[in-house]
This record gives structure tokens, sequence and C-alpha cells, in this order.
């Protein structure tokens, strides 16, 4: 069977599915490239990303898995019909990496959850280098994506989905361009890792920011209510 003709068939039938169960939103999918290597970077909320993340974007993505999920009956086929490749997350995998850097050399895109793993507490975690790297070895753009209320919809401490609503937003694409001296490029990696978790982070509600970033704002929104105060005279 045609992997191709598979993957937009799955893809239209995932996107009626869950425009019905999670009456999903997306915003400024026309944001992501057409043609050529693309990194697709999304905070991780939940198994059914990667489905929510495809669903507007008319060309095949691969992208990273846990490999025993692919030996799941029905959802691991579905999966690797998405473009899955396992990775054994126990061990770390040098032949997952080599996939990655092999599909942007090749011009195709590859979606990477800069957090390396499903939030359990519904809040941003901090975002890993590694894809900063990928993108600078490939001169892939990173295209953020905020994912608002999949952790209610489909949390890792959920059996099964949940009809809440899901938003997808696309950010403007992200061009690197390394540091001149080499010896700053651990520093740059670690400031353009946080410079992408802050674009995913400003469109995420309060509850779901880092807890440094809910503080900020209730520090920020205490000092409004006191500085509109008036001391009684």
């Amino acid at each position: 069977m045609n992997k191709l003709w598979v993957f937009q068939f799955s893809r239209w039938l995932v996107h009626v599915i869950c425009g019905l169960y999670f009456r999903i939103e997306i915003e400024g999918a026309d944001r992501t490239p057409k043609e050529g290597a693309m990194i697709v970077a999304p905070n991780h909320v939940s198994y059914l990303d990667p489905f929510w993340v495809s669903i507007p974007i008319n060309r095949p993505l691969r992208y990273m898995t846990w490999d025993r999920l692919t030996r799941l009956p029905l959802l691991g086929r579905l999966m690797q019909a998405y473009g899955a490749f396992p990775v054994n997350i126990e061990k770390g995998d040098r032949a997952a990496l080599r996939c990655s850097l092999e599909r942007l050399r090749q011009d195709g895109g590859l979606m990477i959850f800069p957090e390396g793993g499903r939030t359990r507490t519904g809040r941003l975690m901090p975002f890993k280098p590694g894809v900063i790297r990928l993108a600078l070895e490939t001169g892939a753009p990173i295209v953020p994506v905020t994912i608002i209320g999949g952790y209610r919809a489909f949390s890792p401490h959920h059996l099964f989905p949940r009809p809440y609503k899901v938003k997808i937003i696309y950010h403007d694409p992200i061009r690197l361009t390394p540091p001149e001296n080499e010896a700053q490029m651990k520093e740059y990696m670690r400031a353009q890792a946080e410079h992408l978790q802050a674009i995913v982070a400003s469109a995420l509600p309060p509850e779901a920011l880092p807890l440094r970033e809910q503080h900020a704002i209730e520090f920020e929104s205490a000092s409004e209510i006191l500085g509109g105060a008036t001391s009684p005279k």
C-alpha cells in the first residue's frame, strides 16, 4: 500500500474525528514552510500531540516516539503511518539521530518535542538544546507550536481521551545563525532553547506556564493592584 496514500487518508480521518470530539481549532498553520527542511517543535502534553499538530500540514512529518508505542496493535500502526520512528528512551538511540539528520538533509519535515517527554503536571517543562543542534547542523528553520487544552483532553494520567477543546497555534519560523566563536556554542544553544520555550509559552494559559513564569505573572498582578491602591489619609 502506498505510504503517502495511507498518510493522506489517516490525516483526513484524524481531522474529522478531532474536529468532532475535541472541537479542534487551528491558528497560523500558513506559517509552516510548504517545502524544504523544517523542524516542528510543539510542547508535549499527550500521545495525541503528533496527530493534532499534523492535521493542517499537507506534507508528511517524521517524529521520534517511544519504541514500545510502535508495537501497539492499532495506535502503533497509525503512528507509523504518520511517520513515527522508534527510539529506545532508556538507552538513547544514535540510529534515531541519524534518521533525523537524514530526513532534514533531504528537505523533509521533522517533529521534535523539545521537552523530551510529556508533562505530568500540565506545566511546560524546560526545553533541551538537541532541537537547536539539529537546526544548526542542517540549516532547517524551527516552527514553534503551542498546544492548548491537550493536557485536559488526554494527559498521562488518563486511560482514554476526554472531549475537551484543543487549540493548536503555529508561530513564525525561527532561522538560526551559529555563533562565530565555537567556544560560545554551548551557551548559544542554551539561550536559543530558552527563547524557543518562551515563544511556545507565550500562547499558553497561566496554569500551563512553568512555575517561574506563573510566579512572575502573579507578582505583576499584585503590583498592579497595590500600585492602584491609595493610602488612607
